[in-house]
């Protein structure tokens, strides 16, 4: 870190713990001001101004407002309308290498939080302190609006449209997962029912309760008490308390993570059948590069390195595929959905893979209660 940078974040958090002395926090008469928690925020993601989240905009020399309200300070408060301003929109853009500072999370609007919006307008009640998280870890898309897209291209599963595209949920939106129906942010097929908010147990409902909020780090020791073979975090990759082979592979004794990997490979391995097969157009994916999916010009079904580019983003949608590529992503942008809630990630991924079954030739999977 740069000093310049330095001097800017403390000056940032200072800021932001003056904003708690004058909320009653602490005597207004204090001098020294001392920042509770600094050094593990600094560990944390939240305070990695250098990393894409926070430096995407650098160039720019501002966040645009589009994105503000979750990738600075500033354009967050903008958004809660801690600034004065009205709830719910961001009215400029924002400095940039902000990273999310303490006042953004600790203010009188965050602290007073009931409720949590989410893109397809669900509102889920939620007094409990972990709502200011939720604003920010719920994506942008969901399943209604890949309906509203599809009705408006008003054509059938199957036929290629100019209307559609490939519509991204975006980045560590576990809140939607953890939330499931309740918050409707997966394509839930008609006639399926789908789990809501997944209740692990008594001591692990809030973001908190897992994450610790200034570094954001998962302590797995916790996590023994009840599930002793645990000893890092890359054990929780083996837990599992529900039955059935869902991804159809023999084994029903793996973890619940490597079930819904499994499946996520075979609703893959089925929408770059169907690309070529139904419509003679192969994609690839690659989730490290935008729009993620693009025309596999070679069909040699990766994404090559002339390939990988915007230009060549994939054209061909069809409802059915843009359906399946939604959950597809859903699934990939939130590495913690095995945890966040298993069960609603493997009913959506096995619906997909099923629906894209009516098409082509797919796994008899299993698809959870």
């Amino acid at each position: 870190m740069t000093p310049c940078r330095s001097t800017y974040l403390v000056a940032l958090l200072a800021l932001s713990f003056a904003a708690l002395l004058a909320s009653g926090l602490a005597t207004a008469e204090e001098r020294k001001i001392e920042i509770p928690f600094y050094d593990a925020w600094l560990s944390s993601p939240h305070a990695d101004f250098t990393s894409e989240p926070f430096a995407h905009w650098n160039d720019d020399g501002a966040v645009d407002q589009r994105c503000a309200a979750c990738h600075s300070t500033t354009g967050h408060l903008d958004f809660i309308g801690a600034d004065g301003s009205a709830v719910g929109s961001v009215e400029k853009t924002a400095p940039i290498e902000e990273g999310v500072a303490c006042v953004a999370c600790h203010n009188k609007v965050t602290g007073q939080m009931t409720e949590v919006t989410f893109p397809s307008g669900m509102v889920v009640a939620r007094e409990e302190a972990d709502a200011r998280c939720m604003d920010c870890h719920q994506g942008r898309e969901s399943g209604a609006s890949i309906n509203a897209m599809i009705a408006k291209a008003g054509v059938g599963d199957d036929t290629v449209d100019a209307a559609l595209k490939f519509l991204n949920v975006h980045y560590a939106a576990a809140a939607a997962s953890r939330f499931g129906s309740e918050a409707g942010g997966g394509y839930e097929y008609a006639g399926e029912d789908y789990l809501g908010f997944y209740f692990h147990d008594d001591y692990a409902t809030q973001c908190n309760d897992c994450h610790n909020p200034h570094t954001t780090k998962v302590e797995p020791l916790f996590c023994a008490e009840c599930h002793e073979e645990v000893t890092s975090i890359d054990d929780f990759a083996f837990i599992r308390s529900s039955t059935g082979d869902f991804d159809a592979d023999g084994d029903s004794k793996e973890g619940i993570k490597q079930e819904i990997e499994g499946l996520h490979a075979i609703l893959y391995a089925a929408m770059q059948t169907y690309s070529e097969k139904i419509l003679n157009a192969p994609l690839a994916y690659d989730g490290h590069t935008y729009p993620y999916f693009f025309g596999d010009t070679n069909g040699n079904g990766q994404v090559d390195e002339d390939e990988a580019v915007r230009a060549n983003g994939y054209q061909q949608w069809t409802p059915r595929l843009a359906r399946a590529a939604y959950n597809y992503q859903f699934a990939a942008k939130d590495p913690g959905g095995y945890t966040h809630n298993p069960q609603y990630m493997l009913q959506l991924l096995n619906d997909s893979v099923q629906n894209l079954g009516e098409k082509v030739p797919v796994p008899a999977t299993v698809r959870p209660d």
